[in-house]
C-alpha cells in the first residue's frame, strides 16, 4: 500500500515538473517546437504574423526567424521576462515600436538582421540593459538618430554591415561605453561627422570596409584612441597623409586594401606608434617610402600594387632591411624585375643615374606612369576609365568611377570646375577659393548626395546656385564668410537634409533661405555670430529634428522661435549668453529629447524651467553654467524618462533632492562646493538611494571636507530627524541586503 502511494504520489508531480511528453506538448504553442531542458522554443518559417501567445514564461531562447512580422508593437515580449536570446532574423520586419523589448532586462543576443528596418525610433531599444550582442545587419538603415542605442549601456558587439548608411552624426553611438566591436561595412558612407564614435571609449575593432570614404577619418575616429583593429578597405581613398589626423595610439592593425591609394605620405601613420600590421594590397601604389612613426611595425602587405622597382624604391627596401619589416610585393616594373618579389631584392638590385642601361630603365618608367594615367598636380591621375571609354573630369581633379566620387580638395583653384562625370554622388571642393557661387553653378550633376565646399572663402551663394541638384541631401559650407544666404540660394535642391553653416559669419539665421527645402532635418550653425532666435526664423523648417547653435552670441530665444520645428529632438545651445533657461521657447517640443546648455551663465534655476519639455527630455546638461542655486521646483515636471542630468563644474553648495528622477542612468555633479550640513540631508539620503556614481564631495565644513555626499553618514547623523528616518529604512535595508 505505501508502494503504490509513492507512485501515484509520483504521477501527480511529474506534470508539475515538466518531465511528461504529453505535458511539454500542452505547453508549447502551436505550431512550435519547444525543448523544455533547454527553454527553447522554435517557431521558424511558419508564416507567423505576431508573437505567438502562451509561449512559456522561463523560455530563454526563442527563434522566431523566417516569419512575416512586419511590425513589432510595444512590449510585444513582456511576458517573457527570462529570454537570453531572441532571433528575429528574416522575419520582414519594417517597424519597431518604441517600448517594444521592454521587459527583457536578461535578453543578451538579439538577431534583427535581414529584415526591412528604414530607422531605429529613439525608444526602440528601451528596457535592454543587459544585452551584449545586436544584430542590424542586412536592413535598409538610412540614418542613426543620436540616442538611438543610448539604452544599451552593457553591449559588447554591434553589426550594422549591408545597410544604406550615407552619414554618421555626432554621438551616434552614445551609451555604448562598454562596445568593443562595431560592424558598418557595405554601407554608402561618405561622411563621419567628428564626434560620430565619441561615445565607444572601449571599441577596440571598426570595420568600415566597402564604403565610400574618399578621405582618412581621422577627426572622427579620434576619440576611440583604443582602437586596435581599423578595416578601412573597398574605400576609394587616393592618398593618405598626416594631414589626414589619424592619430590611434592602440592601433595594432590598419587595413586599407583594395582601394585607389597612388600615393602614401612617409608620415601617414606617425601617430600610430604601435601599428604592427599594414594591409596596402590591391591599390594602385606605383612607390612607397620608408614610414616614420610606426616603430613595431613587422607585417607590410602590397601584394596587388604596380610598385616600380627602380633607384627610387632604393630607400623603401633599405627601410624593409633596417626595420625588419616583412613584406609580400612584387614588382611589375622595370621588365627584368617583372613579378620579383620585393623580399628577395636587395638595394644593388636597382639600377640608378651611373648605372648600366639606367637611362633605358628611365624611359620605361615614364611610359608606364603615363599609361597609368596624365599626371594632375599636385597629386594623382585626374581621369578614369570605365568599360574601356574615357570618362569626362576636369583636369586638376579625381573622379574615381567606381565610387562615384570626384574631387579637387586643395588644389588652388579659384574658379568652379565643370564637366563632371553625370553619375557623380559625391564632390569634394574642400579648401580651395571661391568667392562667390554663381547660378547653375553644378550642371549636370542631378544623382549628387553629397556637395563639400568647406574653406573655400565662400561669402556668397547666388540665388539658384544649387539648381539642378535634385538628389542633393548634404551640403558642406562650413568655416567660410558667410554673413547671410539669400533667400534663394538653396533653391534647386528639393532633397536637402542636412545643412552646415557652422564656422561662417552669420548674425542671424537665414530664415528666408531655409524655406526651400522642406525636408531639412539637422541644421548646423555653431561658431556664428548669432545673437538672438526670434520668432519666424525656423518657420521654413517644420521637419528640423536636430539643431545646432553651441558657440554664438545668443542672449535671447523668443517664445514662438522654436514653435515651427514641432519635430525637434536634438538642441544645442551650449556656449551662449544665455542667463535663464528659455522656458516659454521650449513650448511646443513633444519630441525634445535632448538640451545643451552647458558653458551659458545661468547662475539660477526657477521652478518649472523645464516643465514644457517634462514628457520626453531624456538628456539634460547645465554643466559649467555658473549655477549657484536651484529652486526646489526645478526640476518639476522631468520624471522617469531623464536618463543623464550633468550638473557638473558649477558653484553649488546645497541641491534639493529629487526622487521623481526614479530612472537616472547618469548624474554628475562633481565640481561643486557643496557645503554638508542638515539643509543637504534629502540630497544626501536621494543619493544614498542611487546605485551611480555621482562625484558629489563636500566642500565644507572643513571636518567634511572631500568626503562623498552620498557616502558622508556621519556628518548628518546629528540632524533632527535623522535618527526615525533610519529606523523606518531598516527593514526594507536589511531585505535589500537580504537579496543581494
Amino acid at each position: 500500500m505505501e508502494g503504490t502511494s509513492s507512485v501515484l504520489l509520483l504521477l501527480l508531480l511529474l506534470p508539475l515538473l515538466g518531465l511528461t511528453g504529453r505535458t511539454a506538448a500542452q505547453r508549447c504553442p502551436q505550431p512550435c517546437v519547444c525543448d523544455n531542458a533547454r527553454r527553447h522554443v522554435a517557431c521558424r518559417h511558419q508564416n507567423l504574423t505576431k508573437v505567438p501567445p502562451a509561449i512559456p514564461e522561463l523560455t530563454q531562447q526563442l527563434d522566431l526567424q523566417g516569419n512575416q512580422l512586419k511590425a513589432i508593437p510595444p512590449a510585444a515580449f513582456q511576458d517573457l521576462p527570462h529570454l537570453t536570446h531572441l532571433d528575429l532574423r528574416r522575419c520582414q520586419v519594417e517597424q519597431v515600436a518604441e517600448g517594444a523589448f521592454r521587459g527583457l532586462g536578461r535578453l543578451l543576443v538579439l538577431n534583427l538582421a535581414a529584415n526591412r528596418l528604414r530607422a531605429l525610433p529613439q525608444e526602440a531599444l528601451a528596457g535592454l540593459g543587459a544585452l551584449r550582442r545586436l544584430e542590424l545587419q542586412g536592413n535598409r538603415l538610412e540614418e542613426l538618430r543620436p540616442g538611438a542605442f543610448g539604452a544599451l549601456g552593457a553591449l559588447l558587439s554591434l553589426n550594422l554591415a549591408h545597410n544604406a548608411l550615407v552619414y554618421l552624426p555626432p554621438l551616434a553611438f552614445q551609451g555604448l561605453q562598454r562596445a568593443r566591436g562595431l560592424r558598418l561595412e557595405h554601407n554608402a558612407l561618405s561622411v563621419l561627422a567628428p564626434e560620430a564614435l565619441a561615445g565607444l571609449p572601449a571599441l577596440r575593432r571598426l570595420s568600415l570596409r566597402h564604403n565610400e570614404l574618399q578621405a582618412l577619418p581621422g577627426a572622427a575616429l579620434a576619440p576611440a584612441r583604443g582602437l586596435a583593429r581599423l578595416e578601412l578597405g573597398h574605400n576609394p581613398f587616393t592618398y593618405a597623409g598626416e594631414e589626414d589626423g589619424l592619430a590611434l595610439p592602440g592601433l595594432r592593425e590598419l587595413l586599407l586594401d583594395h582601394g585607389a591609394l597612388q600615393a602614401l605620405d612617409a608620415r601617414a601613420f606617425a601617430r600610430c606608434p604601435r601599428l604592427h600590421t599594414l594591409d596596402l594590397r590591391g591599390n594602385q601604389l606605383a612607390a612607397l617610402p620608408p614610414l616614420q612613426g610606426p616603430g613595431q611595425l613587422r607585417r607590410l602587405r602590397l601584394r596587388g600594387n604596380p610598385l616600380w622597382c627602380g633607384c627610387r624604391a632604393r630607400p623603401l627596401l633599405e627601410w624593409l632591411a633596417r626595420a625588419r619589416v616583412r613584406s609580400d610585393g612584387a614588382c611589375r616594373g622595370p621588365r627584368r624585375l617583372r613579378g620579383e618579389a620585393l623580399d628577395a631584392l636587395r638595394p644593388s638590385d636597382l639600377r640608378c643615374p651611373g648605372d648600366p642601361a639606367a637611362a633605358e630603365e628611365e624611359a620605361e618608367e615614364r611610359a608606364e606612369a603615363g599609361a597609368r594615367a596624365p599626371a594632375a598636380p599636385p597629386g594623382p591621375a585626374a581621369a578614369a576609365e570605365e568599360d574601356g571609354a574615357a570618362r569626362p573630369c576636369p583636369r586638376a581633379c579625381v573622379c574615381a568611377a567606381a565610387a562615384r566620387h570626384s574631387g579637387c580638395e586643395a588644389r588652388g583653384l579659384r574658379a568652379l570646375p565643370r564637366g563632371f562625370p553625370a553619375d557623380t554622388e559625391l564632390l569634394d571642393l574642400r579648401r580651395n577659393h571661391f568667392p562667390a557661387v554663381p547660378r547653375a553653378a553644378f550642371p549636370g550633376l542631378g544623382r549628387l548626395v553629397s556637395l563639400h565646399l568647406q574653406h573655400c572663402g565662400v561669402a556668397a551663394l547666388q540665388p539658384g546656385a544649387l539648381a539642378g541638384l535634385d538628389g542633393l541631401l548634404y551640403l558642406y559650407l562650413s568655416d567660410n564668410r558667410l554673413s547671410g544666404l539669400a533667400a534663394g540660394a538653396l533653391d534647386g535642391a528639393p532633397r536637402l537634409a542636412y545643412l552646415y553653416l557652422e564656422r561662417n559669419r552669420l548674425l542671424q539665421v537665414p530664415a528666408a533661405a531655409l524655406r526651400a527645402p522642406p525636408r531639412l532635418c539637422a541644421l548646423h550653425l555653431q561658431g556664428n555670430a548669432l545673437a538672438r532666435l526670434a520668432p519666424g526664423d525656423l518657420a521654413g523648417a517644420p521637419a528640423l529634428r536636430w539643431l545646432y547653435l553651441s558657440g554664438n552670441r545668443l542672449a535671447q530665444v523668443a517664445p514662438g522661435a522654436l514653435g515651427p520645428a514641432p519635430e525637434l529632438e536634438t538642441l544645442h545651445l551650449d556656449r551662449n549668453q544665455l542667463r535663464e533657461v528659455p522656458t516659454a521657447a521650449l513650448e511646443g517640443l513633444p519630441a525634445l529629447r535632448e538640451l545643451q546648455l552647458s558653458g551659458n551663465p545661468l547662475g539660477a534655476l526657477r521652478d518649472g524651467a523645464f516643465r514644457p519639455v517634462g514628457e520626453s527630455l531624456q538628456h539634460l546638461f547645465l554643466n559649467s553654467t555658473g549655477l549657484e542655486q536651484v529652486s526646489p521646483g526645478a526640476f518639476s515636471g522631468l520624471g522617469p524618462q531623464l536618463q543623464s542630468l550633468h550638473l557638473q563644474k558649477n558653484q553649488l553648495q546645497a541641491l534639493p533632492a529629487l526622487p521623481s528622477l526614479s530612472q537616472l542612468e547618469l548624474v554628475d555633479l562633481s565640481g561643486n562646493p557643496f557645503r554638508c550640513d542638515c539643509q543637504l540631508l534629502p540630497l544626501h539620503r536621494w543619493l544614498a538611494g542611487l546605485n551611480l556614481r555621482v562625484g558629489a564631495t563636500c566642500a565644507a565644513p572643513p571636518s567634511a571636507r572631500g568626503q562623498q555626499v552620498k557616502a558622508a553618514a556621519a556628518v548628518f547623523e546629528v540632524c533632527p530627524g535623522w535618527a526615525t528616518r533610519k529606523t523606518k529604512r531598516m527593514p526594507g535595508a536589511r531585505r535589500a541586503r537580504g537579496q543581494r
